[in-house]
């Protein structure tokens, strides 16, 4: 096992190389253009294995393939000066392989575009003009007849075989986990592949795509703690949005029956594996409908996303089956604390003080004013949403923790309200929606007491938001969908920065 100073001492100067690469592009400046912008690559390498991967070397020699490609070098290998071997890496591999073989030779290639070649890094990015064959191991390989420095690379890439090993540096150096990780690009490619196939059926289901504010003169729309800044020239406070609802809901006031927006928001609250303080949503909503259409939609918007992005809808997540082809489960808030934390009687699940006490041994200490609908949501939090591993509607909410929901025709206290778990985890959130401007107003109220009670989550009274419900809004169905915990199960990721390009971290010291 060797010491940290005998590891220090045969890894390579990173300062040297620097240098060193430096110097070689000092070189090319002075022999003319040192990042030239004139080289326009006609093929890609996975289109290229896709097309030509499976033909024999006889059929490549008798109809040659002319190959006009860009990519970074990741591996060279030289056979004296007459002739080197390299691979090229460009952008385009997921269903083939993006890297490609490229074969050099002093005869074909060039004296000169070998010598250079003999001088080019690891990490610079090449520009080639030549043929395709296969080798005697049935590689497909570019012969090149052209070569062309685009980019000098002055920083050299980590090690072939290890990559970036340390996860902090991954998520701060994003483009370098990119450069060497496959599965990294894998991940964001099946992102971008959901989100597209979520905007598709949006669009097939009659949904607008809209923009709303990200600066909110209030915070509204969810209970959350919200970035506080301020515009100069207004000379006003201002917050980052928390949620795009009510403005959402002003559109269908307006008469855009149906709606969504895929948004960024922003909560000042906690970082863990699945949270960051900006993060993605895609809130839709519905006139004419309730939550219970809400939940069918939400299930097929959510098992298409998975199908586009992966071919079907039974994943993988921690080496454990998720099947999002089956309906999903339905659960009242107790009927999940029945289920998966067996042993509490109807009568203390109906207790408030024997909640509380139960509460207080998971180290909870709800707020003076909850009453038993909020006591039964905080112990189902702490006993049962953990284990709901199978995609789970929890349905029924108290009216007291859901002030923008529809209250139940038929129960008093509860709303018309759902939320999704899978994986142990919230997905999404969605209810039949308040219109009623003046049930709504006592909401707002009921939260600004909240508020002045010490609830810094509570809402904000919206004057302009009542407003507009007393013009008039028809019964619609309303929900918002967490995109990167959803991007976390579709691609087996057990970390929310693992699906953010450019997560959140603290500075670097």
């Amino acid at each position: 096992m060797t010491t940290d100073i005998q590891e220090q001492a045969a890894a390579p100067d990173e300062n040297k190389i620097i240098a060193e690469r430096r110097a070689k592009l000092a070189a090319i400046r002075e022999q003319g253009v040192a990042f030239p912008n004139d080289f326009k690559p006609q093929h890609k390498a996975a289109d290229l294995h896709i097309q030509y991967g499976e033909k024999t070397r006889e059929e490549l020699e008798a109809n040659p393939v002319e190959v006009v490609l860009a990519g970074r070098m990741m591996l060279k290998r030289e056979a004296g000066k007459k002739a080197a071997f390299a691979t090229l890496q460009d952008s385009s591999g997921v269903k083939a392989d993006g890297r490609i073989q490229i074969y050099a030779t002093l005869d074909l290639t060039g004296e000169a575009a070998m010598a250079a070649l003999h001088h080019y890094d690891l990490g610079d990015i090449l520009g080639v003009t030549g043929t395709l064959f296969k080798t005697k191991t049935d590689e497909l390989t570019i012969k090149v007849t052209e070569l062309r420095l685009i980019t000098k690379s002055l920083r050299p890439l980590p090690d072939k075989f290890h990559g970036l090993a340390d996860q902090e540096t991954k998520y701060r150096q994003r483009y370098v986990d990119l450069i060497m990780s496959e599965e990294t690009r894998r991940t964001f490619k099946a992102r971008t592949a959901a989100m597209s196939s979520i905007r598709r059926f949006m669009e097939k289901n009659d949904f607008m795509e809209v923009e709303t504010p990200m600066l909110h003169t209030i915070p509204g729309g969810a209970a959350a703690k919200p970035f506080i800044t301020h515009h100069n020239a207004l000379d006003m406070q201002m917050f980052l949005r928390i949620a795009p609802e009510l403005y959402l809901k002003r559109l269908v006031v307006g008469g855009f029956d149906r709606v969504f927006e895929i948004n960024r928001n922003f909560r000042n609250e906690g970082v863990s594996i699945r949270h960051n303080p900006e993060f993605t949503m895609m809130e839709f909503y519905a006139a004419y409908t309730d939550y219970k259409w809400l939940m069918d939609f939400t299930e097929a918007v959510i098992r298409q996303a998975a199908i586009d992005a992966h071919g079907t809808a039974t994943l993988t997540y921690g080496g454990r089956e998720l099947d999002l082809a089956k309906p999903f489960h339905r659960l009242t808030i107790v009927e999940a604390i029945n289920k998966y934390a067996p042993g509490y009687t109807d009568a203390q699940l109906n207790d408030a003080e024997f909640i509380k006490a139960e509460l207080k041994k998971f180290g909870v200490k709800p707020h003076a004013h909850s009453g038993l609908g909020a006591l039964q949501l905080a112990l189902f939090e702490e006993t049962a949403e953990a284990q709901l591993w199978e995609p789970t509607y929890i349905i029924d909410y108290p009216v007291e923790v859901s002030p923008l929901a529809r209250a139940s025709d038929t129960r008093e206290g509860i709303t018309e309200r759902f939320e999704l778990f899978m994986v142990g985890r919230e997905i999404a959130n969605g209810f039949s929606e308040l219109n009623d401007a003046e049930d709504q107003s006592a909401r707002f109220l009921a939260q600004v007491a909240a508020k002045e009670a010490g609830d810094d989550e509570a809402m904000f009274y919206d004057a302009d938001y009542i407003r507009a419900l007393e013009y008039g809004m028809p019964p619609a169905g309303g929900c918002g969908i967490g995109i990167d915990r959803l991007m976390m199960i579709i691609t087996d990721s057990p970390n929310i920065r693992d699906v953010l390009l450019f997560p959140h971290l603290r500075k670097e010291d």
